[in-house]
């Protein structure tokens, strides 16, 4: 029989009356057990960055109430932690609210899951716990009082226990910044700095810019305005870390920013900004996705990645939607998934960018596209990291040495069959009628089915288009032969490359599916360019060629994903994998399934 675990006793008396600048009590990472975890939903509804977990946590004696840091919330939604999980808190803080302390866990580590019940712990005896931090006597803005949230990490050095006072101000965590604490610092890193930018309204012209700082705990957007511009733009610096104090911290404007953080500081006059030389100072800390599972994130979702450079586009000017010109430069990134996807760089990241091929890189804050299946676009407020010293790096670039540099990689993109993302599965064939009565497709993450069907039409106008023999984007024919403007140089000739839109049907209906190259190999085939010449030469013959495959029964993988178009919202789907019928293999299955509990 196994020894019980042992809690660390006494701890919850401590943390309720301990000093708030005792640096041993905060980073003593107690052993303590989860007597219940309660959501706590925000005021005005919830969401992701509004809901929290209250959590009752005992040291086999007392127990108190604490909560936990948003960016610890997957903990809870995803079963890693329950009601009598023993934990280690590898980082604390704790927050007044209404005079009443109130324990902050910012990280952990799950010893067991699922315990018995530890001890017989009563409430901790009510005592007279230090007072809060002082507040200068003002009217703060509308906030909610709880802590707001952060970011969640895979990587970094934890050093979440506040620090002691540093010229007369305590430094506390950003996770715990709200507009109801003035004397406060915090100790950052710039991970992002965007240009300076202009701005004109009835009040006139200014000008501005915006960093993006992080410590242990968390992440918030700063914002310089106007008449502090130049000196805070040269005085801040990314990836140099800072004592910050004096700024105002205003409700997060969610329009502006991707920062899960439910405050931001505005910086003017009165900011003080002192760069810090201490060796132990926050890392940039990462929640790296690998690229197969860019699949599984929604549209215009944000994550991390840590890829290879495989191939790096030219820079390229390129209009916006406001009528301005800004430059552009296309990645194509892999990773040890075998997975390859599209990523952009803008304005500025792509113009300085200038990193060899096979070089290892994290990119923190990518948009998640659906161009070619699966697309990234690094935002305004993203940033970088060329071969970073972390275990990640070391891990891909040995991988890509030991071979990986060779490999074959798999796409996103909706043409699916060299891809072969998609998966037949035979004991879950869909009709086409249960596909549309189920809506699949109609939520924001795209839907996967099976289905076998006969192939009744197929458009044959503009069933290929003549494409890069590089990079497969669309070439136009010129003087001087068939010009890519990405790759910014002309060809003798194009590949042709087929866009096949088809509708098949079976007993219940019928529906539209599309697909792209290796749909068109396998339909008809033979290459894009073998068809382009034959039509060349005789249509009649390149139109028996589409009518004869037409007729024939496949089993299909599908897709099924929302799209919009002039505010018209449609389903559609995409082949991922076609295989024709085998009816050898399909009677045999038939047969077993006479034979099977099912028809008894």
């Amino acid at each position: 029989m196994s020894s019980p675990l042992q809690l660390t006793e006494g701890i919850c008396l401590k943390l309720n009356s301990g000093e708030k600048d005792d640096e041993t009590l905060w980073g003593s990472k107690p052993t303590l057990q989860f007597l219940s975890i309660k959501k706590v939903v925000a005021n005005g509804g919830g969401g992701p960055n509004g809901d929290r977990y209250r959590i009752i946590i005992s040291d086999g004696i007392h127990f108190l109430q604490a909560m936990l840091a948003t960016q610890l919330n997957y903990l809870v939604e995803d079963g890693s932690i329950s009601k009598n999980t023993v934990a280690v808190l590898e980082g604390m803080t704790c927050q007044y609210i209404l005079e009443k302390r109130l324990v902050i866990i910012l990280g952990l580590r799950v010893v067991q899951k699922e315990s018995p019940k530890i001890g017989t712990p009563t409430p901790v005896p009510v005592t007279e716990a230090p007072p809060p931090p002082p507040q200068a006597d003002a009217t703060p803005t509308a906030a909610p009082t709880t802590a707001p949230p952060a970011t969640s990490s895979s990587s970094g050095k934890s050093q979440t226990r506040p620090a002691g006072n540093r010229g007369g101000n305590p430094v506390y965590p950003i996770v715990a910044l709200t507009p109801y604490q003035n004397n406060w610092r915090i100790k950052a890193r710039v991970i992002q700095k965007s240009d300076i930018r202009t701005y004109s309204n009835q009040r006139g012209d200014g000008q501005f810019f915006s960093v993006t700082l992080m410590d242990d705990s968390g992440e918030i957007k700063g914002t310089a305005w106007n008449a502090v511009v130049e000196e805070f733009y040269e005085k801040l610096q990314e990836n140099k870390v800072y004592f910050i104090s004096k700024a105002r911290v205003n409700l997060a404007k969610k329009k502006f920013s991707t920062i899960t953080n439910d405050y931001e500081l505005s910086l003017d006059r009165g900011t003080e900004i002192e760069e810090c030389h201490d060796v132990d100072v926050p890392v940039i800390r990462y929640n790296f996705v690998n690229l197969e599972a860019l699949n599984d994130l929604q549209k215009e979702a944000i994550c991390d990645v840590i890829v290879i450079v495989k191939e790096a586009g030219e820079l390229s000017d390129v209009n916006t939607k406001n009528n301005k010109t800004t430059q552009k430069r296309e990645l194509l990134v892999v990773d040890n998934s075998g997975f390859s996807v599209r990523l952009t760089l803008w304005g500025k990241q792509a113009e300085q960018y200038n990193v060899p091929t096979g070089s290892v890189i994290a990119f923190r804050g990518l948009r998640v596209g659906d161009f070619q299946g699966r697309s990234l676009s690094l935002l305004s407020s993203g940033s970088m990291a060329v071969g970073p010293d972390i275990p990640e790096a070391h891990s891909l670039k040995g991988w890509y040495s030991d071979g990986g540099a060779e490999a074959s990689f798999n796409s996103h993109s909706n043409s699916g069959l060299s891809v072969n993302s998609g998966k037949i599965n035979r004991d879950e064939m869909r009709t086409v009628n249960d596909v549309k009565e189920s809506q699949l497709g109609m939520s924001d993450k795209p839907d996967f089915f099976s289905t076998r069907a006969t192939i009744m039409h197929i458009k044959n106008d503009n069933i290929m288009y003549p494409g890069c023999p590089t990079c497969n984007k669309k070439v136009t024919e010129d003087s001087s032969g068939w010009r890519c403007e990405k790759c910014d140089r002309s060809y003798e000739k194009p590949n042709y490359r087929y866009i096949i839109s088809m509708a098949v049907g079976d007993y219940t209906g019928q529906m539209w599916l599309s697909g792209f190259n290796e749909v068109g190999d396998m339909l008809f085939g033979m290459t894009g360019n073998e068809l382009r010449a034959i039509q060349e030469e005789d249509d009649q013959r390149a139109n028996l060629i589409i009518q004869q495959a037409m007729c024939n029964m496949y089993n299909f993988a599908c897709r099924a994903s929302q799209h919009s178009f002039n505010d018209t919202h449609r389903v559609r789907y995409g082949i991922q994998k076609m295989q024709p019928v085998d009816y050898t293999t399909e009677a045999r299955s038939l047969l077993e399934l006479l034979h099977s509990p099912w028809a008894a």
